[in-house]
Protein backbone atom coordinates (compact mmCIF):
# COMPACT_ATOMS: atom_id res chain seq x y z
CA UNK A 1 0.00 0.00 0.00
CA UNK A 2 1.11 3.82 -0.68
CA UNK A 3 1.48 6.58 1.45
CA UNK A 4 1.02 8.52 -1.62
CA UNK A 5 1.65 8.18 -5.47
CA UNK A 6 4.91 8.78 -5.41
CA UNK A 7 6.48 6.36 -2.49
CA UNK A 8 5.18 3.22 -0.86
CA UNK A 9 5.48 3.58 2.65
CA UNK A 10 8.52 1.29 2.86
CA UNK A 11 10.78 3.80 1.44
CA UNK A 12 9.82 6.99 3.63
CA UNK A 13 10.43 5.77 6.66
CA UNK A 14 13.42 3.49 5.22
CA UNK A 15 15.12 6.76 4.19
CA UNK A 16 14.14 8.76 7.56
CA UNK A 17 10.80 10.39 8.39
CA UNK A 18 7.81 11.35 6.44
CA UNK A 19 8.16 14.73 7.22
CA UNK A 20 11.93 14.47 5.78
CA UNK A 21 10.41 12.80 2.98
CA UNK A 22 7.64 16.21 2.46
CA UNK A 23 10.85 18.41 3.21
CA UNK A 24 12.68 17.22 0.52
CA UNK A 25 10.03 17.32 -1.74
CA UNK A 26 9.79 21.06 -1.19
CA UNK A 27 13.64 21.87 -2.03
CA UNK A 28 12.39 20.10 -5.38
CA UNK A 29 9.23 21.98 -5.32
CA UNK A 30 11.16 25.26 -4.33
CA UNK A 31 13.73 25.29 -7.11
CA UNK A 32 11.32 25.68 -9.96
CA UNK A 33 9.16 27.62 -8.05
CA UNK A 34 7.93 31.63 -9.61
CA UNK A 35 6.02 33.45 -7.36
CA UNK A 36 2.72 33.82 -9.23
CA UNK A 37 1.87 36.84 -8.04
CA UNK A 38 -1.32 36.69 -6.57
CA UNK A 39 -2.93 38.24 -3.49
CA UNK A 40 -4.32 36.05 -0.45
CA UNK A 41 -7.73 36.81 -1.93
CA UNK A 42 -9.59 34.14 -3.50
CA UNK A 43 -10.28 34.48 -6.96
CA UNK A 44 -13.78 32.90 -6.95
CA UNK A 45 -14.45 34.68 -3.84
CA UNK A 46 -15.28 31.19 -2.05
CA UNK A 47 -14.09 29.50 0.49
CA UNK A 48 -14.58 25.79 0.50
CA UNK A 49 -15.47 23.66 4.24
CA UNK A 50 -14.63 20.33 4.04
CA UNK A 51 -13.16 16.66 6.10
CA UNK A 52 -9.32 16.57 6.22
CA UNK A 53 -9.53 13.03 4.63
CA UNK A 54 -6.72 12.24 2.74
CA UNK A 55 -9.40 10.81 0.23
CA UNK A 56 -10.74 14.10 -0.37
CA UNK A 57 -8.54 16.09 -3.34
CA UNK A 58 -10.34 19.11 -3.44
CA UNK A 59 -9.24 21.37 -6.31
CA UNK A 60 -9.11 17.90 -8.39
CA UNK A 61 -12.82 16.76 -7.84
CA UNK A 62 -13.63 20.86 -7.96
CA UNK A 63 -11.67 21.80 -10.74
CA UNK A 64 -9.98 24.62 -8.82
CA UNK A 65 -6.49 25.82 -9.43
CA UNK A 66 -4.12 27.35 -7.16
CA UNK A 67 -5.69 30.79 -6.07
CA UNK A 68 -9.36 30.58 -6.51
CA UNK A 69 -10.46 29.59 -2.93
CA UNK A 70 -9.93 29.47 0.84
CA UNK A 71 -10.28 25.98 1.73
CA UNK A 72 -11.28 25.11 5.81
CA UNK A 73 -10.30 21.66 6.50
CA UNK A 74 -11.03 19.55 9.71
CA UNK A 75 -12.28 16.15 10.93
CA UNK A 76 -15.63 16.14 9.83
CA UNK A 77 -15.91 18.84 7.72
CA UNK A 78 -17.50 20.36 10.75
CA UNK A 79 -18.54 23.92 11.20
CA UNK A 80 -17.39 24.91 14.69
CA UNK A 81 -16.36 28.10 16.47
CA UNK A 82 -12.73 28.11 14.83
CA UNK A 83 -14.19 27.50 11.16
CA UNK A 84 -16.75 30.26 11.93
CA UNK A 85 -13.79 32.74 12.92
CA UNK A 86 -11.80 31.16 9.51
CA UNK A 87 -14.82 32.04 7.36
CA UNK A 88 -15.49 35.36 9.17
CA UNK A 89 -11.79 36.29 7.87
CA UNK A 90 -12.23 34.96 4.63
CA UNK A 91 -15.64 37.40 4.19
CA UNK A 92 -14.87 40.30 6.17
CA UNK A 93 -10.79 40.72 5.45
CA UNK A 94 -10.29 38.71 1.79
CA UNK A 95 -13.81 39.25 0.38
CA UNK A 96 -15.20 35.78 -0.35
CA UNK A 97 -19.03 35.50 -0.89
CA UNK A 98 -20.04 31.88 -1.28
CA UNK A 99 -19.25 28.58 1.21
CA UNK A 100 -19.41 25.27 -0.19
CA UNK A 101 -19.43 23.02 2.64
CA UNK A 102 -18.03 19.20 1.60
CA UNK A 103 -18.51 16.13 3.86
CA UNK A 104 -18.36 12.89 2.57
CA UNK A 105 -19.54 9.00 2.50
CA UNK A 106 -17.42 6.38 4.90
CA UNK A 107 -16.52 9.71 7.33
CA UNK A 108 -14.79 8.29 10.39
CA UNK A 109 -16.83 10.79 12.60
CA UNK A 110 -20.12 7.79 11.51
CA UNK A 111 -18.12 5.67 14.12
CA UNK A 112 -17.36 7.64 16.82
CA UNK A 113 -18.79 9.12 19.71
CA UNK A 114 -18.59 11.41 22.00
CA UNK A 115 -17.38 8.79 24.35
CA UNK A 116 -14.21 9.38 22.37
CA UNK A 117 -13.46 12.26 24.80
CA UNK A 118 -14.18 10.30 28.22
CA UNK A 119 -11.76 7.96 26.81
CA UNK A 120 -8.91 10.70 26.10
CA UNK A 121 -9.98 11.95 29.59
CA UNK A 122 -9.32 8.57 31.18
CA UNK A 123 -6.02 7.89 29.39
CA UNK A 124 -4.46 11.82 30.09
CA UNK A 125 -6.24 13.03 33.05
CA UNK A 126 -7.44 15.73 30.94
CA UNK A 127 -10.69 16.18 29.09
CA UNK A 128 -10.85 17.73 25.56
CA UNK A 129 -12.33 21.37 25.80
CA UNK A 130 -13.97 20.17 22.61
CA UNK A 131 -16.91 18.08 21.40
CA UNK A 132 -16.15 15.60 18.76
CA UNK A 133 -18.86 16.10 17.12
CA UNK A 134 -19.79 12.65 15.80
CA UNK A 135 -22.68 11.76 13.55
CA UNK A 136 -24.60 9.35 12.44
CA UNK A 137 -26.67 10.72 9.31
CA UNK A 138 -24.30 12.50 6.94
CA UNK A 139 -26.64 14.27 4.87
CA UNK A 140 -28.49 15.66 8.31
CA UNK A 141 -24.65 16.74 9.82
CA UNK A 142 -24.54 19.08 6.13
CA UNK A 143 -27.87 20.19 7.12
CA UNK A 144 -26.84 21.24 10.62
CA UNK A 145 -23.26 22.86 9.19
CA UNK A 146 -25.10 24.94 6.68
CA UNK A 147 -27.50 26.11 9.48
CA UNK A 148 -24.34 27.09 11.23
CA UNK A 149 -22.77 28.72 8.79
CA UNK A 150 -26.70 30.92 7.49
CA UNK A 151 -26.95 31.64 11.10
CA UNK A 152 -23.76 33.11 12.39
CA UNK A 153 -23.92 36.73 13.08
CA UNK A 154 -20.43 37.38 11.97
CA UNK A 155 -20.70 36.11 8.60
CA UNK A 156 -21.78 38.62 6.15
CA UNK A 157 -22.51 36.26 3.00
CA UNK A 158 -25.19 33.66 3.65
CA UNK A 159 -27.12 33.99 0.75
CA UNK A 160 -25.01 31.03 -1.08
CA UNK A 161 -24.47 28.12 1.14
CA UNK A 162 -24.27 24.87 -0.21
CA UNK A 163 -23.89 21.60 1.25
CA UNK A 164 -22.86 18.13 -0.77
CA UNK A 165 -21.97 14.98 0.00
CA UNK A 166 -18.70 13.67 -1.50
CA UNK A 167 -18.76 9.91 -2.81
CA UNK A 168 -15.23 8.61 -1.99
CA UNK A 169 -16.08 5.38 -4.23
CA UNK A 170 -17.17 7.76 -7.35
CA UNK A 171 -16.17 10.97 -6.94
CA UNK A 172 -19.32 12.43 -7.82
CA UNK A 173 -20.83 15.15 -5.47
CA UNK A 174 -24.31 15.08 -4.32
CA UNK A 175 -26.06 18.30 -3.23
CA UNK A 176 -28.08 18.59 0.49
CA UNK A 177 -31.12 19.99 0.41
CA UNK A 178 -31.03 22.26 3.59
CA UNK A 179 -34.73 21.56 4.17
CA UNK A 180 -34.36 17.73 4.16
Amino acid sequence: MSTSAHLPAETAVADGTVTDRLVEANQHYASGFTDPGMDARPVLRVAVVACMDARLDLHAALGLQLGDCHTIRNAGGVVTDDVIRSLTISQRALGTRSVILIHHTGCGLESLTEDFRHELEDEVGQRPSWAVEAFRDVDQDVRQSMQRVRTSPFLLHTGDVRGFVFDVTSGLLREIDPTG
